[in-house]
């Protein structure tokens, strides 16, 4: 294995709280030294002045569509998708096709990972079988073939005395349960936000009450069993207090927020426009306020994309059939710039703790950091660069992608795994032989 020598950039480690310049040597897959004006010798050597050099990003959420529906995303075009972000770890949902609810499905999703040689590839378990809210999913067998947590994701489980039940036995392993927090009662077929728009426009609501009331439901069952919870996209002024209180409480809770909570409304709506089509559903101003603010104020662990591949003729369809989410794996990170840092809620450091060590903290995992000894994985990002997204440029398989055209500011120029760069953008040209 090559090594590799990258100079003058400014390395922010938020878990070991490094915000400074120094010179990077990578050797065998880990970091071999990390300091000022490094004088060692390397097969490869990039001058990184200007730019950041962080732990590789990590994203909790992502939807890459195999096995079952291999047309929208697939394993290997998904994991292209996230080293071209700068995610070198992400974690893929058991919603396929057959779910992932039993052991030989997570071992599936692992060789197809690493016969993809991209992205380090997680896996979350279903919680119950067929993820149908009805009979525990086999937890055990799954954890033992590698699953770092489990979730019906797409679906909450409405079953009080099954989702207990769930925590009770996730519990014995100490791996985390995460939610798709959505009363079925109060959402029903909804299809937006629940309010003045959907009235005027005649499409059916989603109750932000029902993510509000599923999130405290399950925060009582955390006081009760002490699991490790992880509550998935939140994305109401009404669930923020849930977790401030939680976390006011000790309770080992977490939560995540996506980009598209953090920058579109409801609003976004009123032209029927299906890639504004997501769940849970764009809210109002208010709600993405009280989401900003909670990542100002320190109560969001993970900034995670949710990204939802589709394909182009499954949106095309009239708002009420097609279906939901939206694709952002590759143009997240100036997404999250955009959100977060050019108003002033967060700097640099803040924003990439969300995205490396407080996320691998969620899964329990060693990852997201880049002192001596530590594996490899770094992300190299261009702070300044400006540029357009343009989505007929994207490594995914699917278009359905609501800011094709937004003028966006910092940029992923390189992306390495294990000490290996998995993608390069040919805009950093600065490498010496």
């Amino acid at each position: 294995m090559e090594k590799i020598l990258i100079t003058g950039g400014r390395v922010i480690d938020p878990a070991n709280q490094v915000d400074r310049q120094a010179d990077i040597l990578l050797a065998d897959g880990q970091v071999a030294q990390i300091g000022p004006r490094l004088s060692a010798s390397a097969d490869r050597t990039f001058d990184a002045t200007g730019k950041i050099v962080c732990p590789g990003l990590i994203d909790l959420h992502v939807h890459f569509r195999e096995p079952g529906d291999e047309e929208e995303e697939t394993i290997a075009s998904g994991s292209a998708a996230a080293v071209a972000g700068g995610f070198t770890s992400v974690v893929c949902m058991p919603n396929t096709n057959p779910p992932i609810d039993e052991a030989t499905g997570v071992e599936y999703i692992h060789r197809m990972g690493r016969q993809a040689r991209k992205t380090f590839i997680y896996v979350m378990g279903a919680l119950t079988k067929e993820r149908s809210g009805q009979e525990l999913a086999e937890i055990g067998l799954m954890h033992q073939a590698g699953a770092i947590g489990f979730t019906d994701d797409g679906s909450g489980v409405q079953n009080v005395a099954v989702m207990l039940r769930v925590m009770k036995y996730a519990s014995m392993f100490d791996t985390v349960v995460a939610q798709h927090c959505q009363d079925n009662a109060l959402v029903k077929n909804g299809v937006m936000n629940a309010g003045y728009n959907s009235t005027v426009l005649g499409l059916p609501g989603m109750d932000p009450l029902g993510e509000e009331l599923m999130l405290w439901r399950d925060v009582q069952l955390v006081k009760k069993t002490g699991v490790r919870y992880h509550a998935q996209h939140i994305s109401t002024a009404g669930a923020v207090e849930i977790i401030r209180q939680a976390k006011q409480d000790s309770l080992p809770v977490s939560c995540e927020v996506t980009p598209h909570h953090l920058l579109l409304t409801e609003d976004y709506v009123e032209d029927y426009d299906t890639c504004y089509k997501v769940n849970p559903p764009l809210r109002t101003a208010a709600d993405v306020q009280a989401l900003r603010d909670a990542v100002r104020e320190g109560l969001v662990d993970a900034l995670a994309t949710d990204h939802a591949p589709h394909l182009q003729s499954e949106k095309e369809l009239e708002f009420l059939a097609a279906p939901f989410g939206i694709a952002s794996l590759e143009c997240a990170l100036p997404l999250y710039v955009k959100a977060l840092i050019e108003p002033g809620l967060t700097d640099w450091a803040g924003m990439l703790s969300m995205l490396t060590w407080r996320p691998a903290q969620v899964i329990g995992v060693d990852k997201g950091r880049i002192g001596p000894g530590d594996r490899a994985d770094i992300t190299v990002i261009d702070p300044g660069a400006e540029w357009v997204i343009d989505t007929d440029t994207f490594y995914s398989k699917s278009r359905n992608c609501p800011y094709h055209g937004w003028k966006v500011k910092g940029r992923v120029l390189a992306t390495l795994v294990a000490g290996e760069i998995r993608y390069l953008s040919p805009e950093w040209t600065a490498e010496k032989q």
